[in-house]
């Protein structure tokens, strides 16, 4: 799963369908051939959901491991400056707010090292809730019929991560430019097509980040398609609405039961999939997820998120709970499924998006819990997938009084 599929999804003409890898990539496929015909607006470029740079997989998705690295402690600088208390992992730490014509929702995704929450625009449609594929292709022409009676408002897919002190290096901005925001320290610079650096730089897609905190960086990472909205200015706008707030451990609807030896948690996801594919679909109804890894992800010199970066996350797998509807399989109520990449329709065992998955639906059909390798390197057996997946325990979806903050949730 390439990061520029993912931005297809996004941002491209058509709503996503339904929420495979296979199903997204397709999504985006479809918007590059629409664009080189012509169709695509501008600035939309490329797609990205959760494995940015082919970490991400929507497939469905012991001893000796450590607790991850605090999020730390910062303080703010200034008169009437709030100490932010160290933080357990996976906690959050800030909540949604307004900025003109922008809105930051609350953070969903969390890893050891930032959290990350969807950014709105009166001016912008934001295409993160999926449709199914019956219905985008009982749709066709009628999406671009009602983006006309809607006043033709471009996409935007835009997301702010804030990251715990140290973990971010404005430095490591390539061609970033320094400039001070209320007071501020930041950096503002334009990214390539589809978030790709070998790509040639999009107008459309900007990144705006400065230090809110001592040594601790917030970063709003814009795709648009428009050119000159949202612009620098409109994303300098954030830094004054950002707050910290009392913090609070994320939830997860799951427990695990078994993690194969040397596994780590790196993010999760409350109410959405784990990294950026739950932004990506933040209003798919989806309930909750986590990535492991075995080789340990860097908490220092980040520059985005980790799914955004090609090769950052490896030897891993995901967790997905989401409602079955959300899943291209049929629902089979009570029943365990795996399945190895090349048993997958057109698989044949290769590639980025190869790798096995296991569905556990639930006695109703309505839930179903997906562990996978997809995107991930592959590393782990049928069978150790099976294993993870039928030691996962699920709270009530709809009650999030039963969840388990991801911490604990996320340990044998």
């Amino acid at each position: 799963m390439q990061l520029h599929d993912l931005v297809d999804a996004v941002t491209g003409d058509e709503p996503p369908t339904t929420r495979t890898v296979d199903d997204i990539i397709l999504a985006g496929r479809r918007a590059e051939r629409r664009r080189r015909a012509g169709f695509a607006s501008a600035g939309a470029a490329g797609l990205v959901v959760v494995a940015v740079a082919g970490a991400f997989l929507l497939p469905t998705l012991g001893a000796e491991r450590g607790t991850p690295a605090p999020l730390g402690a910062a303080t703010t600088s200034g008169s009437g400056a709030a100490a932010w208390s160290e933080a357990a992992p996976f906690t959050l730490t800030f909540k949604g707010y307004d900025a003109g014509t922008l809105h930051v929702q609350d953070p969903i995704v969390v890893s050891t090292a930032y959290q990350i929450a969807s950014v709105y625009s009166d001016r912008h449609t934001s295409n993160d809730k999926p449709v199914t594929k019956e219905e985008a292709d009982a749709q066709g022409d009628i999406i671009e019929q009602k983006k006309k009676a809607a006043g033709g408002k471009p996409n935007l897919w835009a997301y702010l991560t804030v990251y715990r002190p140290g973990a971010f290096d404005p430095a490591g901005i390539k061609d970033g430019r320094n400039v001070t925001v209320a007071g501020r320290k930041a950096v503002q610079a334009t990214l390539p097509v589809g978030l790709d650096p070998r790509n040639e730089l999009d107008p459309g897609n900007k990144l705006f980040a400065w230090e809110y905190a001592d040594n601790a960086w917030a970063a709003v990472t814009s795709v648009s398609g428009d050119d000159a909205a949202p612009s620098f200015e409109d994303l300098g706008g954030l830094v004054e609405g950002l707050k910290l707030s009392q913090p609070t451990p994320a939830p997860v609807p799951f427990t695990v039961g078994y993690v194969p030896r040397g596994y780590k948690p790196l993010q999760i996801g409350t109410h959405a999939m784990p990294g950026l594919s739950g932004i990506a679909t933040a209003r798919a109804g989806d309930y909750g997820g986590a990535t492991y890894t075995k080789r340990a992800a860097p908490t220092s010199g980040l520059t985005a998120p980790y799914d955004q970066g090609e090769g950052t996350i490896k030897d891993g797998f995901h967790i997905f709970v989401t409602p079955s509807t959300s899943s291209n399989q049929s629902p089979e109520p009570g029943t365990t499924r795996c399945y190895n990449a090349s048993d997958r329709p057109g698989g044949d065992g290769s590639g980025p998006e190869a790798g096995g998955f296991c569905n556990v639906w639930s006695a109703d059909g309505k839930v179903v819990v997906q562990v996978s390798t997809g995107g991930l390197g592959n590393g782990l057996s049928q069978s150790e997938l099976e294993k993870v997946a039928k030691g996962i325990t699920v709270a009530d979806v709809n009650d999030e009084s039963t969840w388990t903050p991801a911490a604990q949730a996320l340990q044998p």
